[in-house]
């Protein structure tokens, strides 16, 4: 399965690395070269010598994703530390680029929750968070 992942912070690198690790094809996309470094962590080879890919640029922009490999992506997951590029990229991927599978990480519950009614997938870490501390408190 060829995963591309959108992002390269703490989220995005972590699940690149489960994803290669687990024998699937990898592509990561962010737009800061020294994101890099976040996917070398913590392994005995490098990333491209561990058979990852990455790719500098802004994923809003179709050569970026093109050369990530989008046109060939079974997994398109939108990471980024913005709710509405991750929403406008994982609606490219869906709709450009018919990726079969999009996962947009989003932090405002309100938002996440219409744009999962609408059929997108989502995540919501504020969401989850919420859930546990009121479990937390309720007792």
């Amino acid at each position: 399965m060829f995963v591309l992942i959108v992002g390269a912070g703490r989220v995005g690198s972590s699940v690149a690395r489960s994803a290669l690790a687990a024998g699937h094809e990898v592509s990561v996309l962010d737009e800061d070269p020294l994101s890099h470094e976040r996917l070398d962590a913590g392994m005995e080879t490098s990333w491209e010598d561990a058979g990852g890919l990455f790719t500098v640029g802004h994923a809003i922009e179709a050569d970026a994703l093109e050369e990530a490999g989008i046109e060939r992506a079974d997994i398109f997951i939108a990471s980024t530390d913005g709710d509405n590029t991750n929403l406008t990229i994982s609606q490219i991927a869906k709709r450009g680029y018919g990726v079969e599978r999009v996962v947009a990480r989003i932090m405002d519950p309100y938002r996440a929750a219409w744009y999962a009614e609408q059929g997108l997938e989502t995540i919501c870490p504020t969401k989850i968070a919420i859930e546990q501390f009121t479990t937390v408190v309720a007792g």
